[in-house]
């Protein structure tokens, strides 16, 4: 790690003293590298991992150039023991990387028209709105920035278009995938079956089980918002950041899942956060 740091400074020497040809294709190269990493990164939890090792060279390498010899030997220390940790939990992403590398493949953007924004909107709410009129208990989960790779390897593993009949044969009783959540990321249902972390606050009302805990926690955990249906009353939830938002009917669903797809900011969840926490961010607004 003493060597890497060395080798930064030199680099970073180089190109701001005597920049040439060679330091211009190495920066592009370095660039597309780093680009790479944080594509391969972004839909896992190891992104964040990766900020927090930036931001720790970054302090090694002002407090050697401000003279803070503490501070400077902590961050080496810390730097220098963690580096093998480091491989270790990236130990997926790497493997990923070699593979894509051996294949050539490159970052795949996953963009999607308007019109498969609104069937995908439409096909959720409809589903949602089934499921509750049967009393059928459900718990979808769409990923946003914070990665879920972690949650969605405890399931089962999907490459599946969303449609309403496929999500409601999921949650069909006495299936096999029915147990657990389901994991969209963008346009595709990735993951059933999966396993969320309870949450454990002593707001949440006591007539909520075991799915509105599990949903509440991974809202605490990450940037997901969810999309509950209740097995005993057929009411339809919805959490994010931590606070639930309960008895949506189908223009609510539509609102939130607007939000998500198409960013509306003046409509939809944004809104209604902003109104729960104004007035003291409880996670269960309506019983």
């Amino acid at each position: 790690m003493q060597s890497l740091l060395s080798n930064v400074e030199m680099f970073f020497w180089n190109i701001t003293h005597q920049p040439n040809l060679a330091d211009v294709i190495d920066i592009l190269i370095m660039a597309t590298l780093l680009y790479q990493l944080v594509m391969l990164t972004k839909q896992t939890r190891a992104i964040q991992v990766l900020k927090g090792l930036a931001v720790m060279l970054l302090i090694s390498y002002v407090s050697e150039l401000l003279g803070l010899t503490s501070l400077n030997w902590l961050m080496r220390s810390v730097l220098n023991n963690g580096a093998l940790l480091l491989f270790i939990l990236f130990q997926p992403e790497l493997r990923k990387a070699l593979e894509q590398l051996g294949r050539g493949a490159g970052f795949e953007h996953n963009s999607a028209s308007q019109s498969e924004n609104q069937r995908i909107i439409s096909e959720i709410t409809q589903c949602c709105l089934r499921l509750s009129k049967r009393r059928v208990g459900a718990l979808i989960v769409f990923e946003q920035k914070t990665g879920l790779k972690d949650v969605i390897e405890t399931g089962t593993g999907l490459d599946a278009t969303i449609s309403a009949p496929l999500l409601e044969n999921i949650f069909e009783p006495n299936t096999p995938l029915h147990d657990g959540a389901v994991i969209i990321r963008g346009q595709r249902i990735v993951a059933a079956a999966c396993v969320l972390t309870l949450s454990e606050s002593n707001a949440l009302s006591r007539d909520l089980g075991t799915r509105h805990r599990a949903a509440l926690g991974i809202s605490e955990a990450s940037d997901a918002v969810t999309l509950i249906v209740s097995e005993e009353t057929g009411i339809v939830s919805l959490t994010r950041n931590g606070v639930m938002t309960r008895r949506l009917d189908a223009e609510g669903i539509t609102k939130a899942l607007s939000e998500l797809y198409h960013e509306e900011p003046s409509h939809g969840l944004k809104r209604w956060t902003r109104r729960l926490l104004r007035k003291g961010g409880s996670p269960n607004v309506e019983s």
